[in-house]
């Protein structure tokens, strides 16, 4: 897979939590939003709708809120 680089502006604090995450968490950061981008070009259906169903789809694999932040607050 080709790698680009491109720029997203966030709230502060969700730049930060990005910012001072672990190298394997930004790695997983940037998975999810990879796989949440293409999911949108594909689909006809609302953003909200597609992030609603992976959601659904992680918690149903085990991914809790709890878990989803510890990840995000890991330094």
């Amino acid at each position: 897979m080709t790698i680009a680089n491109i720029t997203i502006p966030l709230d502060t604090q969700a730049a930060q939590i990005y910012t001072g995450a672990s190298t394997e968490d930004k790695r997983k950061l940037r998975l999810l939003l990879s796989l949440w981008l293409r999911e949108f070009a594909i689909s006809p259906r609302p953003l909200q709708v597609i992030m609603d169903e992976m959601s659904e789809k992680a918690q149903g694999r085990g991914l809790t809120p709890e878990i989803l932040e510890s990840l995000l607050d890991a330094n």
